[in-house]
């Protein structure tokens, strides 16, 4: 298996569950997080080794060494053959290595298919190469790969199982040092060292202007462990050391505790909206990964609630205009909004919740069993 960055991680390791279940002696090993080596995953590399940034630029950087990580792993697997390789997400890496073991007679599994519903619509081609079944987290998935000649099958959203319907927010106020009368702002960042380069300092100064129209406002920032202190540098320069708390990890808690959440577009917007949260979602990127990434967007909308949902119901600020004031002010609108326009979001969350909602790990595994079992 390969999984590249914490939401892949995640998500490998409620498959490993599946798998774990299904074949109690499966063993799997390549490159994986914290989430697949506690289900005593062999991680030859840290996923956090795939993580990069845009689309060009950041890219660059790294592309030498991820290109010596997927040649080794090539080598070892192709040396080593498993049952199956499973690529979770990361498709810049997962496509191309598959491509290469599916040639090789390999069984080839791709977890969470890319989203070329939204942009990018040319690898449809490489995954119909590459992948030998796609496991699917949203339903309209199968029928557009089907249509390209691509087997694939819809095993539900992972998070939507994780992340109970109707969230404790007093016990999650209670974890994280609020009280239940605490106005409470969550800022998520991103979990990724270019996003807190580019997106933290406008996420703080607009925190810096929420307080201000709000005094009493309490903030927490749940923060990936090996960039907490980065994330806690970036708020002391904003002048919040003694506004904002930031905590190691623990996401959910402080989705589940908020009123409202500032938030990099990503996964962690759909756990936000399985939260039932109100949200304004922004994003910010070197200008020429930008401009790339806008030539082959296919719909109008960025962050996942919008997209699911096929509608703005809830802002996006992306690039140029994710500025302090403009994020501040949209913030701020929810927090004034009236309870009818938050209970109509709730709503619309809730449904989607209950679409995602699938026994993931088992139809997982099925799936996985009938390719095996096809020899």
């Amino acid at each position: 298996m390969v999984a590249g960055e914490t939401s892949g991680d995640l998500l490998a390791g409620l498959l490993i569950d599946g798998l774990q279940e299904r074949w109690p002696g499966v063993q799997g090993a390549g490159i994986g997080g914290p989430q697949m080596q506690r289900r005593g995953f062999d991680a030859w590399w840290p996923s956090e080794r795939l993580a990069v940034h845009g689309y060009s630029v950041e890219l660059v950087r790294k592309l030498w060494g991820i290109f010596r990580i997927r040649q080794q792993l090539r080598k070892r697997l192709l040396a080593d053959r498993p049952d199956v390789f499973i690529g979770v997400d990361a498709p810049d890496f997962n496509l191309g290595l598959e491509s290469d073991l599916r040639a090789a007679g390999i069984r080839t599994v791709h977890f969470v298919c890319p989203s070329v519903w939204a942009w990018r619509a040319e690898r449809l081609e490489k995954i119909r190469r590459s992948a030998g079944h796609v496991l699917c987290i949203f339903p309209f998935e199968p029928a557009l790969l089907a249509s390209h000649g691509i087997a694939a099958t819809y095993v539900g959203h992972p998070l939507a199982n994780v992340i109970p319907m109707v969230p404790d927010r007093q016990a999650a106020r209670a974890q994280l040092g609020f009280s239940a009368d605490d106005e409470v702002l969550a800022i998520l960042p991103g979990s990724r060292s270019a996003e807190i380069a580019y997106i933290a300092q406008p996420f703080f100064r607009a925190a810096a202007l929420i307080r201000q129209a709000r005094p009493g406002i309490r903030m927490v920032v749940p923060a990936v462990p090996a960039l907490q202190a980065r994330i806690e540098a970036a708020v002391r320069e904003a002048g919040l050391q003694d506004a904002i708390k930031v905590v190691a990890g623990q996401s959910h808690a402080a989705l589940a505790a908020c009123d409202c959440t500032l938030i990099a577009s990503g996964t962690a917007t759909l756990e936000a909206a399985l939260f039932k949260r109100p949200m304004v979602i922004a994003y910010h990127m070197h200008p020429i990964s930008w401009r790339l990434m806008q030539r082959k967007q296919l719909q109008p909308w960025v962050g996942l609630p919008n997209i699911l949902c096929g509608e703005f119901v809830v802002p996006e600020l992306i690039q140029d205009a994710a500025t302090p004031e403009a994020l501040a002010r949209a913030v701020l609108q929810w927090l004034d909004a009236p309870p009818a326009a938050r209970d109509a979001l709730e709503r619309r969350f809730t449904a989607l919740h209950e679409e995602l909602r699938r026994d993931t790990p088992r139809l997982a595994a099925d799936a996985i069993q009938k390719i095996l079992a096809q020899g």
